[in-house]
């Protein structure tokens, strides 16, 4: 990396640092050089971890004390933060930044219309950047994380080249999916480094071995049915574990650019349980992976999901082999006139 001759931008308490509180219904927000900006009829972000709170946020900060929780709500608004530069990012110059990002299974707090209904903030969101011009004044999207399904600390890294001149930044949460309560955990940002712009060469990007070499469109008939490898869950639930992320999203990729196919989503277990427990779990494994792929943006008109309990094992359930083969979740192709 060539780096500029211009000094860094160092943002004011750039890991959160605060007493940790559960953002009060009086609109305070007490997180040193942070300003609150979300909406004036909501409560403010709230910073973590709350010993003892009624959040149930575990994650540990991933530097300092404490990091920054905020949420999208089902009433179409949602929490961010703004603060002013020590200097401002110039219009055509180009910008390295990174901060640390996570989600929190479980985020609870009560409805600010009903402070004995809980709501759980437990649906991913994704982060957004802007610059601006005044305090809270979004005027330009300079950078947009994907769905924050992890529920780790990982960097996350942003290029930006301001077609404006800015003076303030703006950390937003935002939907997903549309009308949804969800959070993100934000610590540990870096300063805003001017870098030397390079035009790079473009590369042929390198060619992804997929995982489900059968989803080829070429090949693809109605009635197919494919396998959903790599796909997994917590023991006895409908959970699916982050390590199913890279499959679920090739399914996605698939669907996206195959706007007309139709799919039914097929749950099946071994065959242990009972039929009862068999037909509830394997319908709720279905259900996980079809609202999965709505939640990403495929239309659930295309999509349909199914329990097939125990009821139709492709391996003997005689041997742990056999019992794994038959516990799965497949892709049936139901047509492509979607």
């Amino acid at each position: 990396m060539v780096w500029g001759q211009d000094q860094p931008i160092m943002l004011t308490n750039p890991s959160f640092e605060g007493k940790p509180a559960q953002g009060g219904n009086d609109g305070r927000f007490n997180l040193p050089g942070w300003s609150n900006c979300g909406a004036p009829n909501e409560t403010p972000p709230d910073i973590h971890p709350v010993v003892g709170g009624s959040f149930q946020v575990a994650q540990t900060p991933h530097d300092g004390n404490s990091y920054l929780g905020m949420v999208v709500r089902d009433n179409n608004t949602w929490e961010t933060v703004s603060q002013r530069l020590e200097s401002p990012i110039v219009a055509g110059k180009c910008y390295d930044f990174s901060i640390d990002i996570s989600r929190s299974e479980n985020y609870l707090s009560p409805s600010i219309s009903d402070s004995s209904l809980i709501v759980h903030y437990s649906v991913p969101a994704r982060l957004r950047i802007w610059g601006g011009n005044g305090l809270c004044g979004k005027v330009e999207l300079l950078g947009e994380t994907s769905v924050i399904h992890h529920t780790r600390w990982l960097t996350y890294p942003f290029k930006f080249t301001p077609e404006k001149t800015h003076n303030y930044i703006v950390l937003e949460a935002y939907y997903n999916t549309p009308n949804s309560n969800g959070n993100i955990l934000l610590d540990n940002a870096s300063p805003i480094f001017p870098v030397t712009c390079e035009v790079e060469k473009p590369q042929a990007p390198e060619k992804k071995e997929k995982i489900l070499g059968e989803l080829d469109r070429k090949n693809l008939k109605k009635g197919q049915t494919i396998r959903i490898e790599q796909l997994y869950f917590k023991a006895d639930s409908a959970s699916i574990t982050e390590a199913s992320y890279p499959v679920l999203q090739e399914i996605y990729e698939f669907l996206a650019s195959n706007p007309d196919v139709v799919v039914e989503i097929g749950g099946h277990t071994n065959s242990i349980p009972s039929h009862d427990y068999c037909d509830r779990l394997s319908t709720a494994r279905a259900k996980a992976i079809s609202e999965y792929l709505i939640q990403e943006g495929i239309p659930k008109e295309r999509l349909q999901y199914k329990g097939y309990g125990k009821r139709e094992p492709v391996e003997t359930n005689k041997t742990d082999v056999g019992r794994k083969r038959n516990q799965r979740v497949e892709i049936k192709i139901l047509g492509f006139d979607g």
